[in-house]
């Protein structure tokens, strides 16, 4: 499977497609006045405690207060979580980081277990846990990369808490490629612990990457064959990260400097504006109806035009069958 990333630079936003052997299948956009504040680390304030709701809202100086429940302040799990009075008060100050954007009337969600990302690792500061991501299946390949992080740990004489997640990229990678992360990380998080201690409520302490450079980090895949930039300006920034961090991509980079809008030359607008549609035909002449809500979204699965030609209930399988397909595209591409 071929894997093309594009990514599309203006001063409004930038907008980076995924596209697998000429189809789109992921859209992201960031909006210059608008980004997301999901990853970024904030010191807050706790302005108000809801105990019949186990939970706080916290200001993080944004226009609404940010929300937090229980379970996210506590090591306890499952019942045994303590009761929120018992975790916070009122003014007291909480290094929060946002897992959830505010949407609608709804302030950002937050949890105090912070998580930093790097290239192969998540770097978990609060917790001892080392994991691993499950889409790397092999169990050979699960034990040594275990082991490469305990290596890396004891030869840096790491002796406080702290964990890591190793994430897909990390499948293949040698010991001096882990080892240069978790330095990265560590050095990192020391310069946050030292922000933490002189910042005063509410402000932001972290900011993660800006979309094209996490684009880099979070999507670049060894299926991935190109990565094609519009933008001069962007595609120095992102050779130079790449020089630094991620030295083996970089004969995939591409400056696209054509007169034509890359999105247009391989079809992404056209392929958006079909994704914003309440109804997404099917080949067979079936079709879904997307309708979005603010606590869910459903799709309806119909017919159509599509009789089949046994039995009611062969039509009813195909339908589904190709449904299942495009569902899974449509929920990627919105």
């Amino acid at each position: 499977m071929s894997e093309e990333i594009l990514i599309n630079i203006t001063p409004m936003e930038s907008r980076v497609a995924v596209v697998e052997n000429g189809v789109l299948q992921e859209v992201h956009v960031e909006r210059t006045q608008k980004r997301g504040i999901v990853g970024n680390i904030y010191k807050g304030k706790v302005v108000r405690v809801l105990p019949g709701m186990q939970a706080a809202f916290i200001d993080i100086g944004l226009e609404r207060a940010a929300f937090i429940h229980a379970s996210e302040i506590s090591t306890r799990e499952g019942a045994a979580v303590e009761p929120i009075s018992a975790l916070v008060h009122e003014g007291q100050s909480l290094t929060v980081q946002v897992t959830k954007d505010p949407i609608g009337s709804k302030g950002a969600r937050l949890t105090t277990q912070l998580s930093i990302p790097s290239r192969y690792l998540v770097y978990m500061p609060r917790t001892s846990h080392v994991g691993i991501s499950l889409k790397i299946e092999d169990e050979g390949e699960r034990e040594r990369l275990k082991q490469v992080v305990a290596d890396c740990v004891a030869a840096e004489g790491i002796e406080e808490a702290g964990g890591f997640i190793l994430r897909t990229a990390a499948e293949g990678a040698g010991a001096d490629e882990i080892l240069i992360d978790i330095r990265y990380l560590r050095r990192l998080w020391d310069q946050i612990s030292a922000q933490v201690q002189t910042a005063k409520a509410p402000s932001v302490i972290y900011e993660d990457l800006s979309l094209a450079l996490r684009t880099l980090r979070d999507l670049v895949s060894p299926r991935t064959e190109k990565i094609r930039v519009d933008s001069r300006e962007t595609f120095q920034k992102i050779t130079q990260f790449v020089a630094e961090l991620m030295p083996e991509i970089a004969d995939r980079l591409e400056h696209y400097p054509g007169e034509r809008p890359i999105f247009d030359l391989y079809g992404v607008e056209d392929e958006i504006q079909r994704a914003l549609e309440r109804k997404v035909p099917l080949k067979s002449g079936g079709y879904l109806v997307v309708d979005p809500a603010e606590a869910m979204s459903t799709i309806d699965v119909n017919t159509g035009a599509f009789v089949g030609h046994r039995t009611l209930e062969e039509t009813i399988f195909k339908t589904n069958l190709e449904a299942a397909t495009a569902i899974a595209r449509q929920l990627r591409l919105r």
